[in-house]
């Protein structure tokens, strides 16, 4: 095998270097992060022709930001609970009932905005610990677990109210998710600080770095004498809450929030975390690489929908999209 070479430039610490074609940064494989930035660059390039024009216009991009806002929440939680070797199938419902419970709470009991908000991302929050403990404690299938905590959770999303709830009679409801700030929407710059927490929490701290080694491996992790149990159940909390934090930001946009919001939101959170390089078998997976993905799901999403394509024909193209960027992981794995 050829020697790895390393080419040191004065202006980066880092060093870089190739191996059958693959780039190496700071001893780390970066090669499939890059391809997908390459990839998610040639969407953005190609975008703007194919729609007239009208992608780099500000009120197009306005939209882009407020619409991968959710997603990435959804993304970021679902990365942290895929790294221990679960899936979160609930997600999507949990967007329904924090975002329908909030509205609830400041038009029908008159509560301050603010607390109502609390109040969803607080029951995000609960139902990922209900959600974890099963999984973490009770050594359920996390696909069983979320399946039915998805059913069960859009179910009271009915039981609270079967229909939408209109929050136009409370401005300051829908004042955070209109607002903007440079140009850049507010619940953007949110998510924005959601995944800067996230990859410090996962890069930086020993609970997270657990996080990722039991997903790699539990019984190293137990051997270790880490709790297992407890960086599961902390993953799902994580979820929830991100879940949360979600379905009051598209609440307060929307205005209008019907208790079927949310309905296969999951399906998009699962496809960024896997084009962006995380494995569902758990133990890999990064924050840069699931922010790509949302990048690139977002201008796919934008592209389509400004050609007019319909929406079934967008779903095709999703899964053919994400099973070509599975090979690709495939086959990089093989080959390093």
């Amino acid at each position: 095998m050829s020697k790895l070479r390393h080419v040191e430039i004065a202006s980066l610490p880092a060093r870089l270097g190739s191996r059958r074609f693959r780039l190496i940064v700071a001893g780390q494989d970066v090669t499939m992060t890059a391809i997908l930035a390459l990839v998610g660059i040639a969407l953005i390039v190609i975008a703007n022709p194919l729609t007239n024009n009208v992608f780099f216009t500000s009120n197009n991009l306005t939209n882009l930001m407020r619409q991968m806002t959710t997603t990435g929440l959804l993304s970021l939680g679902m990365l942290f609970v895929i790294l221990t070797g679960g899936i979160d199938l609930s997600v999507g419902s949990v967007v329904a009932f924090s975002a329908i419970f909030a509205a609830g709470s400041s038009v029908h009991w008159g509560l301050p905005v603010w607390l109502s908000f609390l109040l969803g991302i607080t029951a995000g929050a609960l139902w990922g610990f209900i959600s974890g403990s099963l999984v973490a404690w009770f050594k359920l299938a996390p696909f069983v677990v979320t399946l039915a905590m998805m059913t069960t959770i859009r179910g009271l999303t009915y039981v609270y109210s079967e229909i939408a709830i209109s929050t136009r009679t409370v401005p300051s409801f829908t004042a955070l998710g209109s607002a903007v700030a440079f140009g850049i929407p507010i619940s953007t710059m949110i998510m924005a600080v959601f995944f800067v927490l996230g990859a410090v929490f996962l890069n930086r701290t020993p609970l997270g770095r657990s996080t990722i080694a039991i997903g790699g491996n539990r019984d190293t992790v137990r051997l270790a004498g880490i709790s297992v149990e407890k960086g599961i159940t902390t993953a799902y909390i994580i979820s929830g809450i991100c879940s949360g934090v979600g379905g009051v930001l598209l609440g307060s946009r929307l205005g209008n929030i019907q208790p079927s919001l949310g309905n296969a939101f999951e399906l998009d959170a699962i496809a960024a975390c896997v084009i962006g390089g995380a494995n569902l078998a758990g133990g890999k997976g990064t924050v840069r690489g699931t922010i790509i993905g949302v990048l690139i799901l977002a201008v796919m999403n934008n592209l389509l929908s400004l050609r007019n394509v319909e929406s079934y024909w967008q779903s095709v193209l999703k899964g053919v999209i994400i099973i070509a960027v599975v090979l690709l992981h495939s086959r990089s794995q093989k080959h390093g």
